[in-house]
């Protein structure tokens, strides 16, 4: 097995929207590594509002002043894409109280499935702490774009009009 790189970060999530706690997490996390990598997944949990196509082009798109950020899509195990990027660093956004439990548990599956992979935790700016893309799915269509930029960057909030057009 090659060596795997530990200045090469890789962010996982599925990022249906990305919003301003995304942000956070991709700066910081941008500042910390020499590369760093998102990757797009698929939650077969979760309804997707976007594809994951549309996702990567949104995240492009609000990660363009940091450069070193490469925005890629993924299936299957994140363990296996940190691998596929050539790094053994895979970072977490974490929101208190809501993300701890199922976080750690999926640490420590990950840790099984490839203990050479160590996952970094960052926790939520604490005025972001509250926000999630379910969140945002709900609040779009009864909010006005100045409110939506107190939680997306404002190059999602047009995609998002797209997607929940504004109820009046």
């Amino acid at each position: 097995m090659k060596d795997l790189n530990s200045d090469i970060a890789v962010y996982t999530g599925s990022f249906d929207p990305p919003t301003l706690g995304h942000m956070s997490v991709i700066e910081r996390s941008s500042r910390l590594f020499k590369k760093l990598v998102i990757g797009v997944g698929i939650n077969i949990e979760k309804t997707a509002l976007f594809s994951p196509e549309e996702r990567v082009d949104l995240l492009t798109k609000a990660t363009a002043h940091c450069g070193n950020v490469e925005v890629r899509s993924f299936t299957g195990l994140a363990v296996e894409f940190v691998r596929e990027c050539n790094s053994r660093v895979m970072v977490r956004g974490v929101r208190p109280l809501t993300d701890i439990a199922g976080e750690f548990t999926m640490m420590m599956a990950n840790r099984q499935l490839d203990p050479n992979i160590e996952t970094v935790f960052l926790m939520a700016d604490e005025e972001l702490a509250h926000v999630s893309s379910t969140l945002i799915k709900q609040i779009t269509p009864l909010s006005s774009d100045e409110r939506l930029a107190k939680f997306v960057p404002p190059a999602i909030i047009p995609a998002l009009r797209a997607k929940l057009p504004r109820q009046r």
